[in-house]
């Protein structure tokens, strides 16, 4: 495993098993084995999947919504050429292209629902359950028929539980009767469907059922259901919406239970730790409620989560179960899910989220992680001398949840939240694998705050590096590396032949990046390639990124309730860009850099690097202008004259780049030298004179050309440098070297701390390395 998370998810892509009618028996049988195989499903969402059963039939419908969505446009379509004329593309394209394809999924209502589910817009943010709502439990204590020795462990081992439930064969028999009593009629229901072949009729229907037992049957159902609610693989968009009404919330335990759990857990009286505390809880959740109190040692105000009685218990319990089931289900013929495995993996994770020591030693590293570059982000302080495995003291933090808050500074905390999600996901490899809108809050002072680091994931190395290196191959369209970047990103196993998968796969590209928008595609044709793909190779949703789409997703969903045009590009992108730029001691992020300003060229491209230089100017707009800066320096920023891209390129940051630039200048001022001395040799007709040798050596010519060559590749250099100095000197876009923008006084004084590392050592490297050059390049044209 690359990662270490929760889930496992679908190696089917289950678009393709609709999008395209079959047009063979052949195709046929595939589209048949598609849809009854499953491999690696999410842990948790598969173990629902199974209680549901019927996998087949519910992911039809997400299919069916895809299928009907791409089909729409095709009668204004004509056909389209299956490659691109250009063979790279540039983010503002792919920018546009992902608006005007969100404005198509948007007229399809079912679709619309869909993207509203991806982006957590139905979930329940209440503190409390509703009125009514009951938890079914075992009295524990009544079936307790082990030894003091005999304890549940702590970390999760499914022998050791195996073992443990065994000897308590009437807590299980009275949890099974539970499990059938809540569940008998939706369980019989779905077999009836089953029968009938009503699944996909009555899925909503089913999933309505199941958000009203659910709650009831304890924190390991509220957590699969929770799971499943954002699964559009599993069910279609309106049973989604249906399981996003289903909320983390349970009816609040006894107060006395809970204050009696803290006392025991930090072994003293609550009273000599805090002041003041309660006497009610301001929310509870499955696995425990909250507490707002006052330290007694410093009067700091912090929220005192307590975990509800008998978790383990009860979480146990269902796991064995469950386990039980899976068990059974391996015997069953065609059953191909290995439910048991699922499970495994799922609660290992779940355990690690039972024990608060851990979730606060992940806030605390998670703070320490983002602490210098994103001051807009507040995490909670942990208080870990009064923090024990069922009992978390952290400091209490003011403000509302960013999805409800209409403050005019949302989309700018969305910005941060992007970048925060970014930069766990690219730079430290830390990510918070909880993201819902309850976890992010608005503070007063408008920062942004996010809760709850009970759930963490660590992003392998090799993984951070490989999606930005797919980014670099995608923008070239360079399909050959894109096949491998799928392997590197676990997307396709290891081993697997990808040599039949480039052509189809860059038709898909082609097409999706082609210009005209979305109804310039032929959809039966990207359709068909699509289907082709899945059918022949094993793709699968690694887990990693299953977190990610649903981070991304909630701060997308927030982001549009404000401005409709919001575009993930526009945040993603100047984030990139700075990870790429400032990669002074990372060869591979250097590498990647060279390929995404050069491509497979040996001339860069001036364009792609302005592109760059600007969505870093704009990364370092955003992140001053959400920092919490006064009104005066707000006015100071936007009275620069200077580009903030060359102060970039001349600072200690940008030394990287500036040594690339300086190679490029170098060769820039040659080819421009030669081109002029063409243009001047050419004016007095002496273009193709001659110089004669008087003293010939051997094996030289007898006389050389008094011009020098200018080839291809020169003229396009000396256009890119022209270009690109233009750009950092705030020249005008014709290439103009007039000095109608010479530097003002403002501009000389924002660079003079520059100046002296320009005049120390940035004009002496340059005149060498062109003094260099020159030589070379006259011994070359001699002696060659």
């Amino acid at each position: 495993m690359k990662t270490t998370t929760t889930t496992t998810m679908t190696t089917t892509t289950n678009v393709a098993t609709r999008v395209a009618q079959p047009r063979s028996t052949s195709v046929k049988r595939r589209v048949m084995r598609a849809a009854s195989s499953s491999s690696s499903l999410s842990s948790s969402s598969s173990v629902s999947s199974s209680v549901l059963s019927s996998q087949s039939g519910l992911r039809r419908r997400v299919d069916d919504v895809v299928l009907k969505a791409i089909q729409e446009p095709e009668t204004e379509t004509s056909a389209s050429s299956s490659s691109s004329s250009s063979s790279s593309t540039s983010i503002r394209d792919i920018k546009w292209k992902m608006k005007d394809m969100r404005k198509q999924m948007a007229e399809n209502e079912d679709l619309d629902v869909l993207m509203s589910g991806l982006r957590g817009t139905n979930i329940d943010q209440s503190d409390f359950a509703e009125q009514g709502v009951e938890m079914k439990v075992i009295d524990f204590d009544k079936y307790d028929e082990g030894t003091n020795e005999d304890k549940l462990p702590l970390v999760y081992d499914p022998e050791a539980i195996e073992r443990y439930w065994s000897k308590r064969s009437g807590a299980v028999v009275q949890r099974a009767l539970q499990l059938v009593s809540i569940g008998g009629g939706f369980i019989s229901g779905l077999i009836a469907d089953f029968i009938t072949k009503k699944t996909e009729e009555n899925s909503v229907e089913r999933a309505i059922q199941l958000r009203e037992i659910v709650t009831s049957l304890g924190p390991a159902y509220i957590k699969l259901g929770q799971a499943l609610a954002i699964r559009p693989d599993l069910l279609g968009p309106q049973a989604m919406v249906e399981l996003q009404k289903l909320c983390d919330k349970v009816p609040s335990f006894d107060n006395e239970l809970a204050f009696q759990t803290l006392e025991n857990e930090l072994g003293c009286k609550w009273q000599d730790v805090y002041s003041e505390l309660g006497p009610e809880p301001v929310a509870a959740a499955s696995l425990g409620q909250v507490y707002k109190g006052v330290l007694k040692s410093n009067g700091a105000t912090v929220a005192v989560k307590v975990q509800r009685p008998a978790v383990l218990e009860t979480v146990s319990i269902d796991l064995f179960v469950l386990r039980r089931v899976g068990l059974f289900l391996r015997t069953v013929e065609g059953f191909n899910t290995d439910v048991v495995a699922l499970l495994d993996e799922w609660a290992l994770r779940f355990f690690e989220e039972l024990d608060y020591v851990n979730e606060g030693k992940n806030q605390i590293k998670f703070a320490k992680s983002i602490k210098k570059d994103l001051p807009q982000v507040v995490v909670p302080g942990t208080y870990m001398e009064y923090t024990r495995r069922k009992v978390i003291t952290s400091e209490w933090l003011e403000g509302e949840k960013l999805s409800q808050s209409t403050a005019d500074d949302v989309g700018d905390l969305v910005k941060v939240g992007v970048i925060c999600y970014l930069k766990q996901l690219l730079d430290t490899g830390f990510f918070h694998a909880d993201p819902h809108p309850g976890n992010l809050i608005r503070t007063p002072d408008g920062r942004l705050a996010i809760l709850d680091f009970g759930l963490m994931t660590q992003i392998d190395e090799n993984i951070k590096y490989g999606m930005i290196e797919a980014i670099s191959h995608l923008i070239h369209r360079d399909y050959d590396a894109i096949v491998n970047d799928f392997v590197t990103l676990d997307f396709i196993a290891e081993g697997t032949d990808l040599s039949p998968l480039s052509a189809p796969l860059g038709r898909v590209f082609d097409q999706a990046l082609e210009g005209g928008g979305a109804k310039s595609i032929n959809f039966q044709e990207l359709a068909s390639d699509l289907a082709q793909i899945t059918f022949d190779f094993p793709f699968r949703i690694p887990p990693y990124f299953a977190i990610i789409i649903r981070a991304i997703g909630v701060l997308e969903g927030i982001a549009l309730v404000g401005d409709p045009d919001f575009a993930l590009v526009d945040e993603a992108y100047p984030y990139l860009s700075k990870r790429l730029l400032t990669s002074n001691d990372d060869e591979r992020l250097q590498e990647a850099l060279r390929y995404m300003v050069y491509g497979k060229s040996t001339v860069f491209d001036a364009d792609r690097l302005i592109d760059l230089l600007e969505a870093l100017e704009s990364f370092k707009r955003d992140v001053t202008t959400s920092s919490g800066v006064t009104a005066e320096a707000s006015i100071n920023l936007e009275k620069k004259t200077s580009r903030e891209a060359l102060q970039f390129v001349l600072s200690p940051q940008g030394s990287f780049f500036r040594e690339f630039l300086l190679d490029e200048v170098v060769k820039g001022v040659d080819a421009l030298s030669r081109e002029s001395a063409v243009a001047v040799l050419t004016s007095v007709g002496l273009k193709d004179a001659k110089i004669p040798i008087l003293f010939p050596i051997l094996g030289l010519p007898n006389s050389i050309a008094l011009a020098p060559k200018v080839t291809q590749e020169d003229k396009e250099t000396a256009e890119n440098v022209t270009k690109l100095l233009n750009f950092l000197l705030g020249r005008n876009e014709s290439g103009s070297t007039s000095n109608e923008n010479a530097f003002s006084r403002e501009t000389f004084e924002e660079m003079r701390p520059f100046l002296p590392a320009v005049a120390n050592q940035i004009l002496p490297t340059l005149v060498e390395r062109l003094s260099s050059r020159l030589a070379a390049r006259a011994v070359r044209e001699i002696f060659v």
